[in-house]
């Protein structure tokens, strides 16, 4: 079975080598382009404080913060979930860069882009006139994102899962992902929570088997003598009865 991790960052600014920091790590699991329902969520002690501008992107205050754990604690527990398996994340660069920085500070080793998947250059490939934001493709693909209030790593994530199959063009393949419970008046749910009426035809299509193909299929059953399986699902026809009698 193929595991994969989706993954997403949040961060007190954009640059790791300026003393930027990790905040935030949310993951899902999937198998099969299929969530589990398993997932890694920590937020971090950055040990700086949070700029206002970072803030408010995320909510994410230096305040709320202080009393989480460090990277390095819980460092060990996130390694062991994404295991050796392929990361799914939107813009990767940006989050390998200050996952390996992390990871290099306390003498791990960095994550290797081989690994990653970067659905930013799928999106790009498939649309090259954009724009291929997060909240964009999940305009594209119908996917709801109205309790995306601000950026969150488990929410983002949970909505890259979904966005991640439509890029690849496999919802049909995965009968949608597990994410989506089928509702008792034929509707789904989806990642951002709410529930999305199932597709209907118009009309439905008209039967492909004729007359003369069941007299056929019926007389071949026939040839098959008495114990031929099909029997079981092609009873014989009744008997005719004597009209004259």
């Amino acid at each position: 079975m193929l595991r994969e991790i989706v993954l997403d960052t949040e961060t007190t600014g954009l640059d790791p080598t300026k003393g930027d920091r990790l905040i935030e790590i949310g993951c899902i699991e999937l198998y099969n382009r299929i969530p589990t329902g398993r997932e890694f969520h920590q937020y971090i002690n950055p040990d700086r404080d949070v700029p206002p501008e970072a803030e408010a992107v995320h909510g994410l205050s230096t305040q709320f913060l202080k009393d989480k754990p460090r990277f390095q604690d819980v460092a060990d527990a996130f390694l062991e979930f994404i295991a050796g398996d392929t990361l799914v994340i939107h813009n990767a660069q940006f989050d390998v860069g200050f996952l390996s920085a992390e990871l290099v500070r306390f003498g791990r080793s960095p994550i290797a882009m081989s690994r990653v998947i970067d659905t930013l250059a799928l999106a790009r490939r498939k649309h090259p006139a954009g724009p291929n934001s997060l909240d964009a493709l999940c305009k594209r693909y119908g996917v709801d994102n109205s309790k995306r209030t601000k950026h969150g790593a488990l929410m983002d994530s949970l909505l890259l899962a979904d966005v991640y199959v439509e890029l690849l063009g496999e919802r049909q393949a995965t009968l949608g992902l597990a994410q989506s419970t089928a509702g008792k008046n034929g509707t789904t749910r989806n990642a951002g929570g709410t529930q999305r009426k199932a597709l209907q035809r118009p009309s439905a299509l008209a039967p492909r088997l004729t007359d003369e193909l069941e007299v056929a299929h019926r007389a071949f059953v026939e040839t098959l003598g008495a114990t031929a399986i099909w029997r079981q699902f092609y009873p014989a026809p009744p008997a005719e009865t004597d009209k004259g009698s």
